[in-house]
């Protein structure tokens, strides 16, 4: 941590403090969907249905590889920022040696465990005969390439731990710039289809790796991926562990809700799955942005608890009223443009008002989705781990039974609109809870959530 980020941790104004640590990282997750919605649009020009519905289905296995990054990465972080506030300068090198060497094991174990089960893990994310074969070789690329995904997110957030926000950002638009080129030579030169748009997201995250081991091997102080700083002592695993777990719950949730919701768009046609998967990936641009917002201010949140709770309490206002300024722009311009946004990945009529519909409604919850990330990085930033296993699990909870009863009901419209209630509901249950709590992060927080 250099004199910089240490001045944005302790003195800067909130407001430049907030956009020095989340502006960096509201810029990288844009990017990340950027990419996101171009592996789509690569596919897309293909002008084949299976293939979009491939890519929409395997949507819950990312999650869930993506989950073991960030079980180590974001139990590891906002650790590691806790310890710089606390001055604990060689338990954050212990942490982060542990992170680096346990999430490449995480992700041999899932390659190891994977690979032999490939027609069972297709099956199970709901492939139909037409699109069985392309999410089968999607499927095998991300398998082998994840321990490449699990080293990723890990890094990206233990970097993020310690201030270096810029170079989080440079990091993962990094990664953007090579899956984009990469998508562009598979698709469109070597006629790779699925293939190639899976090969492109495994070589980007291990570009963007090794820049971010290169940057903790050399140029970082307080931070390290030699294994001599290994250690694995009870003190790392339990406060790892506290975080981790539930964010990694949250995260398999979250995949196996969408695995949930596909098999229920399934009964309504491919066209369905597709323009969920479209209007999903379009959802993600400014969800992911607030996202960005949320997880950069997890690290100065987290080391002002250790170290000035005050400055932790203006901290968080202040990021609620950006998240609802946020919200409102992106409506207004979602609501205007949706058609011509979803006619950017088909020509199809009955696909693009499919999928203008979807995005109109999973709109609507996009300003309660913010503020309910914004709750879950307070809880894991200063270590309240009981509450962030309860916000890991109550969107799943809630989901899958409003989900039956709106299907039975009201069809697709309510397979839709099922979304929305759950997002309310997790929504609640954070504010209830933060509310509880406020008295334990801080004896005047009580205007947090009131104002």
């Amino acid at each position: 941590m250099d004199a910089e980020n240490l001045h944005f941790f302790e003195k800067a104004p909130i407001a430049k403090a907030v956009a020095h640590f989340a502006v960096p990282m509201m810029l990288g997750t844009s990017m990340s969907v950027i990419y996101s919605i171009l592996n789509a649009y690569f596919l897309g020009t293909l002008h084949d249905t299976a293939m979009l519905t491939a890519l929409a289905l395997t949507l819950p296995l990312f999650a869930a590889i993506m989950a073991l990054g960030n079980l180590i990465g974001m139990g590891s972080g906002t650790f590691i920022s806790r310890l710089l506030g606390e001055k604990s300068y060689d338990k954050a090198k212990h942490v982060s040696s542990f992170a680096f060497y346990s999430s490449l094991v995480l992700g041999l174990i899932v390659m190891a465990a994977g690979l032999p089960l490939i027609d069972p893990i297709v099956r199970s994310l709901g492939a139909t005969p037409d699109s069985f074969g392309y999410t089968k070789d999607y499927v095998t690329v991300m398998l082998i390439g994840s321990p490449l995904v699990v080293l990723f997110f890990t890094l990206e957030n233990i970097v993020r731990s310690e201030g270096a926000a810029v170079t989080s950002m440079v990091g993962m638009m990094l990664s953007v710039a090579v899956n984009i080129a990469l998508d562009a030579i598979a698709v469109f030169a070597l006629d790779w289809g699925v293939v190639g748009v899976a090969c492109a997201t495994v070589v980007s995250n291990g570009v963007a790796s090794a820049f971010y081991a290169y940057h903790i091997g050399r140029k970082s102080r307080f931070l390290t991926v030699s294994a001599r700083w290994f250690k694995a002592s009870k003190e790392i695993l339990a406060n790892v562990l506290k975080i981790g777990v539930p964010v990694f719950i949250m995260s398999v949730f979250l995949g196996a809700m969408s695995l949930i919701l596909n098999h229920y768009l399934v009964e309504y046609g491919d066209s369905a799955v597709a323009a969920y998967g479209i209007s999903s990936r379009l959802l993600q641009f400014p969800e992911f942005i607030l996202m960005g917002l949320c997880e950069g201010v997890v690290p100065l949140i987290a080391f002002s608890f250790a170290a000035d709770k005050g400055r932790m309490k203006q901290t968080i206002g202040f990021t609620i009223k950006t998240i609802l300024a946020l919200a409102a722009s992106f409506g207004v311009i979602v609501y205007l443009v949706s058609d011509h946004l979803i006619g950017l990945f088909t020509n199809d009529p009955g696909l693009i008002e499919m999928g203008s519909y979807i995005l109109h409604v999973t709109f609507l919850s996009l300003f309660i989705t913010g503020l309910t990330t914004l709750f879950v990085g307070v809880f894991q930033a200063t270590a309240q781990g009981t509450a962030a296993f309860i916000m890991s699990v109550i969107h799943g909870i809630t989901l899958i039974p409003v989900l039956y009863f709106a299907d039975r009901l009201h069809g697709f419209h309510g397979v839709v609109w099922s979304l929305v209630v759950a997002d309310a509901a997790a929504f609640l249950v954070g504010a209830a809870m933060l509310y509880l709590l406020r008295k334990k992060l801080q004896p005047d927080l009580d205007g947090l959530v009131q104002g």
